[in-house]
C-alpha cells in the first residue's frame, strides 16, 4: 500500500494491523525527500520509502508501480496557487494510481462547502479542493473509498486555543454562535481505525464516504470540558465577524471566517452531520478518543502556568 504522508506509519500502522489485515498489506510511503529524518525513521520501522513529487506525475507513476491499494491525501498551501496546485496534485495522484494498475484508491477528502451551502460560502478552498478531487476520482476506472475526517481536536492547541483575558480566566472567540456544532476527531489516534475498516472490507466501502468524528460538540460544550479537565475557567464569546477577521492571518481571513459560519449554519459534514458520522462510527476498528480523553492526554499548554 502506498501513501503520501511522512507520518503514515506512526498514524495508521498500529490501527490497520489485526486479524483481518495482518499479513495482507505491506506499507510503502511516498515522500518528496527520501533522505529526510522522517523518511529514514519510517525505514527503520519496516516501511518501504520512495521519492516522488505530487506535481510530477511521472515520478508518481514510478513510485506507485506494483501498488495494489493507494492511500492519497493532498496538502493545502495558503498562497495564490492554493486551488490550482492542490487540485492538480490530487488529480495527478489519481491518474498515476490508475496508470500504475492499482486496484483500489482511498482518498482523504473534505466536505464541499460551496455546494453544501448552496453558494453562500465560496472561499473555503482547502475543503472544496479536496471535494473536487474526490469528484474527479469518482469518474475514473478504479474502485475507491473516501475518508472524510472531522475537525481536528489538535486545533485547540493552535488557532482555536483559549487565550488569557487578564483576570485568570480564558476565552475562545469567533463569529459563530455558542450552539455551533463541531464534529471532532483525534486524527493521530483514530484515522487508522477508519482507514483500517476500508482495508479490511474494501468491497463494503467502495464508492462510500466515511465521515469520521468521535462525536458532535457545541462550542459551549467544548469550553465546559476544557474547564472541567484543566480546573481553569474557559468561556466562549461570540464576536462580530469583522472582529473575528482581525484575529486571523491575512491569507486565512476569508477561509476561516466563512468556515466558522459554515459550521454554524450547516454543520461540519452538512445538515446530516450527526447521522453521517454515526453511520461511519459503527465501522471504526476500535474505541475512538473522546474530546475529554484528548484533553487529559494532551493538556492545553495555553491553560498552563
Amino acid at each position: 500500500m502506498s501513501g503520501f504522508s511522512p507520518k503514515f506509519k506512526e498514524t495508521w500502522q498500529r490501527n490497520i494491523d489485526g486479524e483481518t489485515t495482518e499479513g495482507k498489506y505491506t506499507l510503502r510511503a511516498i515522500t518528496r525527500d527520501a533522505s529526510s529524518p522522517a523518511a529514514q525513521k519510517l525505514k527503520t520501522q519496516g516501511v518501504e520509502t520512495v521519492q516522488a513529487d505530487a506535481s510530477d506525475i511521472d515520478s508518481l507513476k514510478t513510485a506507485l508501480a506494483g501498488a495494489y491499494t493507494v492511500f492519497a491525501m493532498t496538502l493545502s498551501i495558503y498562497d495564490s496557487q492554493l486551488k490550482a496546485r492542490e487540485v492538480a496534485q490530487g488529480r495527478n495522484m489519481a491518474d498515476a494510481a490508475v496508470s500504475a494498475g492499482a486496484q483500489y484508491l482511498i482518498f482523504s477528502t473534505l466536505p464541499h462547502v460551496t455546494r453544501i451551502s448552496g453558494g453562500r460560502y465560496t472561499h473555503v478552498a482547502p475543503f472544496d479542493n479536496k471535494a473536487e478531487v474526490e469528484l474527479y476520482m469518482r469518474s475514473l476506472p478504479i474502485k475507491a473509498a473516501f475518508f472524510n475526517p472531522g475537525a481536528f481536536m489538535q486545533s485547540f492547541h493552535g488557532a482555536l486555543a483559549p487565550r488569557p483575558v487578564g483576570d485568570g480566566t480564558f476565552v475562545i472567540a469567533s463569529s459563530a454562535s455558542k450552539e455551533t456544532q463541531f464534529s471532532l476527531l483525534d486524527p493521530v489516534a483514530d484515522s487508522g481505525k477508519y482507514v483500517g475498516a476500508i482495508l479490511a472490507s474494501p468491497g463494503m466501502f467502495e464508492g462510500k464516504q466515511l465521515c469520521a468524528a468521535e462525536n458532535q460538540y457545541s462550542l459551549e460544550e467544548i469550553v465546559a470540558l476544557m474547564s472541567r479537565v484543566s480546573g481553569k475557567t474557559v468561556r466562549y464569546v461570540q464576536v462580530e465577524e469583522s472582529v473575528f477577521r482581525d484575529f486571523l492571518p491575512p491569507n486565512g481571513k476569508d477561509i476561516y471566517s466563512e468556515l466558522m459560519l459554515y459550521y454554524q449554519d450547516f454543520g461540519y459534514f452538512g445538515p446530516e452531520s450527526k447521522e453521517l458520522s454515526a453511520w461511519a462510527r459503527q465501522y471504526a476498528r476500535g474505541k475512538l478518543t473522546s474530546f475529554e480523553e484528548f484533553l487529559k492526554n494532551h493538556p492545553l499548554s495555553s491553560l498552563e502556568g
